[in-house]
């Protein structure tokens, strides 16, 4: 630490700084949670929307209908 380092008003400008520094990443750790909540929603709806998609088709197979049993359609 230098002689310049213990002036009061370099002090107070360090601390200034450092406070601005603490509000910016306060701010960017707050949009960062809102996104990961939002996008850990997002994955959560996904997930169960294919274990429905996995129950139906697995229902369809058991069922007797297999999509690869039909014909393919007139235009190909």
């Amino acid at each position: 630490m230098s002689a310049s380092d213990t002036n009061p008003g370099s002090i107070e400008q360090r601390l200034t700084e450092l406070e601005v520094r603490l509000s910016f990443l306060d701010s960017t750790v707050q949009s960062l949670d809102t996104t990961v909540a939002s996008q850990d929603r997002t994955i959560a709806e996904m997930a169960r929307a294919l274990e429905r998609l996995r129950s139906e088709l697995a229902g369809m197979q058991t069922a007797g209908h297999d999509a690869r049993d039909e014909p393919p359609p007139p235009h190909y």
